[in-house]
């Protein structure tokens, strides 16, 4: 029998998602989620992988991003030297690299994309400082503010590396443990509240306090 643990509406912590989600967590990636939870296991494997050797290159070895370029411009070189000779032996066609690697529409789709993606930034940035909210307008000041914080503490690189482990690592673990993970949240935001109130009652309600004037209208 599962284990269940109740909050003050009585409502059990098994039948509640973590942060009150309604949907299956592949609905809330849509497209991504073959990528993030794994559903294409060699192509998120290989995005990690290509993620990790570009870290390892640049924050562990101290390799310089010029240098890299220009050995990774020779090896191609090199590739398309003996490629292009060799089907010239075997009566085959030379590879057309351009059309191959940067195509018309794949660079227009993906210039639509990022496009896309600033201008919905951009819109957002605006409605928050549009003041509407204040909460989120002040939330939103301290999260940019330990963001840089965090920031100078370590290198650019690696906070960007970090989190795309995160989105890479966290969803599907999560997605594997959901029931575990969200009892344990649960019950430990149940403690929590629990243990606050009783300090409410034993320590803040006994604090005494001014007499408390009527408002004239």
């Amino acid at each position: 029998m599962p284990s269940y643990y109740y909050t003050s509406d009585d409502e059990p912590y098994s039948t509640r998602s973590l942060f009150g989600r309604r949907k299956p967590l592949h609905d809330i990636f849509g497209g991504r989620k073959d990528i993030v939870l794994w559903r294409n296991k060699q192509l998120s494997g290989g995005i990690l992988g290509v993620v990790t050797l570009i870290w390892f290159l640049f924050e562990v070895v101290e390799y310089h991003f010029l240098t890299l370029l220009c050995h990774i411009s020779i090896a191609s070189m090199l590739l398309l030297f003996i490629w292009s000779n060799g089907a010239a032996l075997f009566n085959k066609a030379p590879p057309k690299v351009p059309e191959m690697i940067l195509s018309e529409r794949a660079f227009k789709d993906v210039a639509l994309i990022i496009h896309a993606k600033l201008n919905r930034f951009l819109s957002f940035l605006h409605d928050i400082s549009g003041g509407k909210d204040l909460r989120l307008f002040l939330l939103t000041l301290v999260s940019l503010w330990m963001v840089s914080v965090i920031g100078s503490c370590c290198s650019s690189l690696s906070l960007l590396y970090f989190g795309i482990l995160c989105i890479m690592t966290i969803p599907v673990l999560y997605e594997k443990y959901e029931s575990d993970v969200d009892r344990i949240v649960y019950k430990g935001s149940y403690d929590l509240k629990r243990m606050y109130s009783t300090f409410d009652q034993k320590v803040l309600n006994k604090i005494p306090r001014g007499p408390v004037k009527e408002k004239k209208f």
